[in-house]
């Protein structure tokens, strides 16, 4: 099977930054179609200008996909443009401290609804789409593949960081969504997949970094392999996810952290 996902079509949320904004360039280099979906209309226009204008594989949308308007607005913005959807990237996640403690911190909350509801609340509209054009096209059939969604998730789900709680929690979140929901969607084609990531240079890592740069050698020194991952790499992990060369995979969380997860040690970062 092959790694190619030319002349597909791919929406990528979260994609004006960072990991998102790496997935979807990368798409595109490797000849897809791709919807650059984010609520940083500003960011977007900055990072694509004339290229999301000009006739070509590039697109932008922006908006806030908490909203369920904004997600049918999305899928039917991609489908008038480029006729179909083929690959979900559900890249827009944040990251943020919260207090196990604090009945007012509302961090928990706010990670739950743009970690876990938004990308489900996509996941399953994104699903309706893809059966009704594998449907109309004449693709939908025995053993046949006519979609893969992919979710970004975190080796903080299987970590106990009292301060990353929320995070955690919605990190755990996603992986449970992601296989109930490729059970749910297998009979129809779709498969569904997560990529756990630790250290990574999300933009969330970069600003870190910038505000204390010791930090860096607390993560490096936590992870075998002793180095912070490029987004770019983390991209080539979602594209296998996206291709046919993963056609017999659905459900997986491919944790990809140099190791990080293998070791634990109790006071190394969580990134």
């Amino acid at each position: 099977m092959s790694m190619s996902i030319s002349g597909k079509t791919a929406i990528v949320t979260g994609s004006a930054h960072g990991i998102g904004l790496a997935i979807a360039r990368h798409f595109v280099d490797k000849g897809a179609n791709v919807v650059f979906a984010d609520m940083d209309e500003a960011g977007l226009e900055a990072e694509l200008g004339d290229e999301a204008r000009a006739e070509g594989p590039i697109r932008k949308f922006g908006g806030d996909l908490c909203q369920k308007l904004t997600i049918n607005n999305l899928l039917s913005f991609t489908i008038d443009t480029f006729e179909r959807v083929d690959i979900l990237v559900n890249a827009a996640r944040h990251m943020a401290v919260s207090d196990p403690l604090g009945v007012a911190d509302d961090a928990v909350e706010l990670l739950w609804r743009d970690n876990v509801l938004t990308s489900l609340r996509l996941s399953q509209m994104t699903a309706r789409r893809m059966i009704q054009q594998a449907s109309r096209s004449g693709d939908a059939g025995e053993a046949a593949i006519v979609g893969s969604i992919i979710n970004l998730s975190s080796i903080a789900a299987h970590l106990t960081r009292p301060e990353l709680l929320g995070y955690s929690v919605a990190s755990a979140a996603v992986d449970q969504m992601t296989r109930s929901m490729a059970v749910a969607l297998a009979p129809m084609g779709i498969r569904v997949n997560a990529v756990a990531f630790g250290s990574v240079m999300s933009a969330s890592l970069q600003a870190t970094l910038k505000d204390n740069p010791d930090y860096r050698a607390e993560i490096t020194q936590g992870t075998p392999l002793q180095r912070i991952a490029a987004p770019a790499e983390l991209a080539e992990t979602v594209q296998f996810l996206a291709s046919d060369a993963s056609n017999f995979i659905t459900g997986q969380i491919l944790t990809v952290d140099g190791g990080r997860s293998l070791i634990d040690p109790v006071a190394a970062p969580a990134h």
